[in-house]
């Protein structure tokens, strides 16, 4: 497989996909005259405005607008990167992801490492069931509090003490025996490979698709280190990856708010307690991938740390990720537990009801970052105050710029007594532009036409039969208009959703996407469509031609202009025909 896909393989594949069959497999679909339609899984709603059209194979939500051909659904709906979308629709598909033959450096294939990993898991599962030693691995589960129902639906397992048995069991050969270093199941010691899991309770860590791309290991007795997890790994990237977010899909298909705790007991005691939407960071601080993620996925992200000072250091660290981020139209808040307690030990006395209660109780971000850059300073005097401020500016010129910045610099100004206008980024301050006049209900004319072959490939043949000196315009996007149409000359049997995808890697996609669902299509018949299209193309042509007609006007003096040429100068609205074809 390739670093970048042949477009007609992607051509081929959505021409071999069902979008109505895909999305029928994960939601109730309803025959709705020639399209499909459903409750919108990306909003709340309770009347269906979601439409799926098997013509265009296409959907499209009139109420949040969300729209897109198979691949951006599957990669909207179950969260999958571009790449890992296309290889489960390949899949289901039955077709094989070729290589392109660019010189691009070609993507390994990572196929065995994960079988392997799996492999793996199923033996150490089976270990923490079978083997004599495992008594001790079992106890500590259940001293913990968990059940062995929660236990197999995690996939926890048992690595054994002595000897190497991963290497006995999967190293028979040298390939083998390379791919087990390569995830980081075996390691080397003076050129002699060893089992790198010994007498722990392995948590298998799963990517968003469910592979097992990893394993966290909790030593049993005093060993050290106390938590080991895989390495990095060409399938592992922990600044990625977040524990339990693959199982907190399964049991949530839409996520009011996600949890983001410390440890993996954590995230396996509160889905034990049914509180199935936690996930945990895999050893390492919150990184802006990991942000990144759960911003798409929930519109209310809650750190869940220790009070302890080593806490209260892994939360300023993740505020700091999130300023960046943080535009105010998700939360995210902050909540320390008491001294003694974590997640684990609050949900095991409390319950599941006292652990959401307490979530209410959680700090937003901008409280926490206040209280905890005052807590050293003495905000009672004027010279603290500006103290506190110089302190904080830093942190409000991180945040995006938008309202909610505004909103701190306010609450800043109101706390120190400074005009907002002083506190604000050196950026913002600068001369604001003047205020833009009221946006037309229609895109433009060049960005009609888009839409409407975007929309309706079919009426290509209608355009390519006109006067083409709409070419000759330098209006925007005349460049995306032409290419479109050599595209639909190529390739005239193209529907919307193949014909959009030619277009992903463009710098303009998602606005491409948007404008082939601009609500000035949404009334229109199909000869409307039609029509609409050939009046814009020849206004484009005739707006050419009349600019052409005044630039070689303008070259000669105004004393050898002809009265006709001076009474068309006078009519600006003068309307150009388009000249008979012999």
């Amino acid at each position: 497989m390739a670093g970048r896909l042949p477009p007609e393989f992607i051509d081929q594949l959505l021409a071999r996909t069902d979008i109505v069959e895909l999305i029928g497999s994960r939601l109730q679909l309803r025959k709705a005259g020639r399209e499909f339609q459903a409750r919108c899984p990306f909003h709340d709603e309770k009347t269906p405005s979601f439409s799926v059209s098997p013509d265009k194979q296409f959907y499209h939500c009139f109420g949040c607008g969300a729209h897109g051909n198979a691949i951006g659904f599957l990669m909207e709906y179950d969260h999958l990167p571009f790449r890992e979308a296309v290889e489960e629709l390949a899949e289901r598909a039955g077709l094989e992801i070729p290589n392109d033959g660019t010189p691009m450096q070609a993507a390994p294939d990572h196929g065995p490492l994960y079988r392997l990993m799996e492999d793996a898991a199923l033996y150490y599962r089976r270990q923490l069931r079978e083997h004599p030693e495992a008594q001790r691995a079992v106890a500590y589960l259940k001293e913990r509090g968990l059940t062995g129902e929660i236990a197999a639906h995690f996939g926890l397992g048992y690595a054994p003490a002595r000897g190497n048995p991963v290497l006995a069991q999967f190293g028979r050969d040298t390939a083998t025996r390379t791919r087990l270093q390569t995830v980081g199941l075996v390691s080397e010691q003076d050129g002699w490979p060893y089992d790198k899991f010994r007498d722990r309770v392995l948590f298998p860590i799963r990517d968003r698709r469910g592979r097992v791309i990893g394993f966290g290991g909790r030593v049993l007795g005093d060993g050290k280190p106390k938590y080991l997890n895989s390495p990095e790994t060409p399938i592992f990237h922990k600044g990625r990856e977040l524990y339990g977010l693959h199982e907190a899909q399964q049991a949530n298909r839409t996520f009011d708010a996600l949890i983001v705790v410390e440890g993996y007991l954590d995230v396996i005691a509160l889905a034990q307690s049914g509180i199935t939407n936690a996930v945990a960071t895999l050893g390492t601080a919150t990184t802006p991938e990991h942000l990144n993620q759960l911003l798409k996925l929930a519109p209310d992200i809650v750190f869940c740390f220790d009070g302890d000072r080593a806490g209260r250091a892994a939360a300023w660290k993740a505020l700091e990720t999130a300023l960046p981020l943080a535009t105010g139209h998700q939360a995210i808040r902050f909540l320390f537990l008491s001294e003694g307690d974590d997640p684990d030990t609050l949900v095991r006395r409390e319950g599941a009801e006292g652990f959401r209660s307490g979530l209410k109780q959680a700090q937003p971000l901008s409280d926490f970052l206040f209280e905890h850059l005052s807590a050293s300073m003495d905000t009672t005097t004027m010279d603290g105050r500006a103290r506190f401020a110089s302190q904080l500016q830093p942190y409000i010129d991180r945040l995006p710029a938008g309202f909610y910045r505004d909103l701190l610099i306010r609450r800043l100004a109101d706390f120190t007594g400074a005009p907002a206008q002083a506190l604000r980024p050196a950026v913002a301050r600068r001369r604001q532009p003047a205020a833009r006049l009221a946006q037309p209900t229609r895109p433009s004319l060049v960005a009609q036409v888009i839409a409407l072959l975007l929309d309706r490939p079919d009426l290509a043949p209608q355009a390519l039969a006109l006067n083409d000196d709409w070419r000759r315009s330098t209006q925007r996007g005349i460049d995306v208009l032409i290419q479109l149409l050599d595209i639909l000359r190529q390739s005239p049997d193209l529907s919307k959703a193949r014909l959009l995808e030619r277009w992903r890697e463009h710098p303009h996609f998602g606005y491409l996407q948007r404008l082939s669902v601009d609500p000035f299509l949404r009334d229109m018949t199909p000869e409307g469509a039609g029509a609409e299209l050939t009046g814009a193309i020849r206004r484009l042509s005739d707006e050419v031609r009349e600019h052409e007609w005044r630039q070689l006007l303008n070259k000669r003096s105004p004393s050898e202009w002809t009265p006709e040429e001076r009474a068309r100068l006078a009519r600006p609205d003068w309307d150009v025909r388009e000249p008979e074809q012999d």
